[in-house]
């Protein structure tokens, strides 16, 4: 099961795509109401589920694990262009680790976007890594981390670098130019 502040990332995105065009006063799909069978005693764990999470209706969280597995779909693509974040644990005494990840992070310099460095204590480091690339690169890349001896854990996070959303109004000439 992904951690709370996985689930709550891809939550955020998604609510961001969903809610960019509004945003912006141009029009989001149309809301279609639709029934869905359910076991009474798996409702009742959802509902537990979502109310922990902070959901105030069952739509919102039925919307958001669709957005979640259209997301993993759309990553599971090897050529798919991704960003995401490598979440790192290990002891900094293990013999080289803190070279080898620095090492692997210049050789792949082209994937890391940025990272962030903690210490939880005397031995423990806690590594963030903002990563950008192909999906098949970046999942590569996140399993030579986090198999290095003196990783104590470590996950990668991804989703689409280009929401549908966004693809779809490039498609039908919508785009809107970005400036700062």
């Amino acid at each position: 099961m992904e951690s709370r502040a996985t689930y709550l990332i891809i939550v955020l995105f998604s609510l961001f795509q969903e809610n960019e065009s509004a945003l912006k006063g141009q029009p989001v799909g149309v809301l279609t109401r639709t029934g869905v069978a359910l076991d009474s005693d798996l409702l009742e764990r959802f509902d537990d589920f979502i109310s922990r999470l902070g959901y105030t209706n069952r739509s919102e969280a039925f919307r958001d694990l669709i957005r979640d597995r259209l997301v993993a779909e759309r990553t599971a693509s090897p050529h798919v262009t991704v960003v995401g974040t490598v979440t790192l644990i290990y002891d900094h005494h293990a013999h080289g680790v803190t070279e080898k990840l620095t090492e692997l992070q210049h050789v792949n310099h082209d994937l890391v976007v940025s990272t962030s460095h903690a210490h939880l204590d005397h031995d423990w480091c806690l590594e963030v890594l903002i990563v950008h690339g192909k999906s098949r690169q970046v999942e590569e890349f996140a399993g030579r981390l986090i198999g290095l001896k003196g990783v104590q854990h470590g996950r990668l996070v991804m989703t689409v670098a280009q929401p549908a959303s966004v693809s779809s109004r490039l498609a039908i000439g919508k785009a809107r130019i970005h400036k700062h």
